[in-house]
Order: C-alpha cells, then structure tokens, then sequence
C-alpha cells in the first residue's frame, strides 16, 4: 500500500503563520557503520541531497548520532543472540518483567568514539548547531532521538528545540522505519508539526508499513524542494 493511498486518514497539520513559523532540522543517524555498512546499502544516495539541507536557514540543524558501548544490550553478540532475530526486553530496573519490548538483534554499529560511529565525511558537520547522543545507556534501547523506548529519559533534544522556538520539525537521515519513525511520532506527541523529508531518508525495510504508521500518526511527508522553497519564501 502506497504512502498516498486514500484509506490513510490524513490528519492537517497544526496550522502555523509564516511570522511564528520556526523551522528545525534533524538529520539522524547519519553515520559510517549506517551510511556504508549492512543495514541500508542504498543509503549513501541520499547524502548529497542531506548535506544540501543542512545549507537552508533553519532555525537550528541538528544531528543525532548513535553513541553505543561495546556491551550495549541492542548487539546481537553482547547477548549471544541471533543477528535481525526479534527477542524480549525490559527495562534494566523492571524487577517484575511486567512490561517487556520486542526489540531486534542488531549487527555491532556506531560504538561511541570510533570511525564506525562518526558522521560521513561527505557531511559538512561544521553547519551542525548540536548533536544529540542517543543509545548511550547499554542495558535500554533506545531508538527514538527523544527519548528511550520506554519514555523513562529524555536526551537533550527536546530542550535544544525548545531553546530555538522551533514549531516544526522536519527530520532527515537513517532509518525510516526505525529511528526516524520512532523519533517523529515523539515528536508529535511533544506537540511539533512533524515532517519527514522522503527523498532524504534512507530505510531498511521495501516495505510501506512504517510510512503507513506515520500518516496515521498526523506525520507529514514533504521533499527537500518542497522545503527548499518554502524556506526561501519565508527569508
């Protein structure tokens, strides 16, 4: 089923006047062990049009990176486990194992300080206003930018969007229907207009499924011109 198919319920963005409009850009996740490695091989495609947005007047640009020990518990080998294998987590101080996650196995990526977990060269970092760690915790997982997947934490970017003002944020990078996913629908649920720039977004999976749960969401797809132009006519 297509992102557009008409049985998608299409919820209308928050309306917001071009003198309050304040536009942020996050662009996730965009690093070598992702950029160049096994879970996206399409990704490095999108990498000119994601530098190419970091040059547009928004109110602030910034980067999530994947920040990961060497134990973390989202590796596959820390846990013996099967790569891509989908297991059962709980939260590390959940006792009663009462709330359990499904969560996959994934292959070792971006540990914290190592070539693997930097930005691509090809970026040009120094238009970044913050970058905002996230998976810096090896016992929880976390995947969205906001906070982890049981909402207990939050990373820094919420208070770098509130300190911009930002009304909407527009999010680009690695992977659609995971970080990205998760990130925008918390950003919606932080009450930004949430937009996901498609043609500069890398995924994992063929499949429209995560696309589908965005829209669902009240997320809204734009394109880098689409946005390109609306940011010109507003400076």
């Amino acid at each position: 089923m297509s992102p557009e198919n008409s049985n998608i319920v299409d919820i209308p963005v928050i309306s917001v006047d071009d003198a309050d409009y304040a536009p942020a850009l996050v662009v996730v996740d965009m690093q070598n062990d992702f950029v160049a490695g096994s879970l996206d091989p399409d990704a490095i495609c999108i990498v000119p049009t994601v530098d190419a947005l970091m040059s547009l007047p928004f109110k602030a640009r910034i980067a999530t990176q994947d920040f990961h020990s060497d134990n973390d518990i989202s590796f596959a080998e820390t846990i013996e486990g099967i790569e891509y294998n989908v297991v059962s987590i709980y939260h590390p101080e959940g006792k009663e194992k009462v709330r359990g996650l499904d969560k996959a196995d994934w292959p070792v990526r971006c540990p914290a300080a190592t070539e693997g977990g930097d930005f691509v060269s090809d970026l040009n970092r120094v238009r970044f206003d913050a970058v905002v760690h996230k998976g810096t915790h090896p016992s929880i997982e976390s995947y969205s930018a906001f906070r982890d997947v049981w909402g207990r934490e939050e990373s820094e970017l919420p208070k770098t969007l509130r300190k911009v003002g930002a009304t909407d944020v527009y999010f680009c990078g690695l992977a659609g229907d995971y970080c990205i996913k998760y990130t925008t629908k918390d950003a919606i649920d932080c009450g930004y207009n949430a937009w996901i720039i498609k043609d500069a977004v890398g995924k994992i999976s063929s499949s429209t499924f995560a696309w589908d749960e965005m829209l669902r969401k009240g997320i809204k797809l734009t394109t880098s011109e689409e946005i390109k132009g609306r940011l010109q006519s507003t400076t």
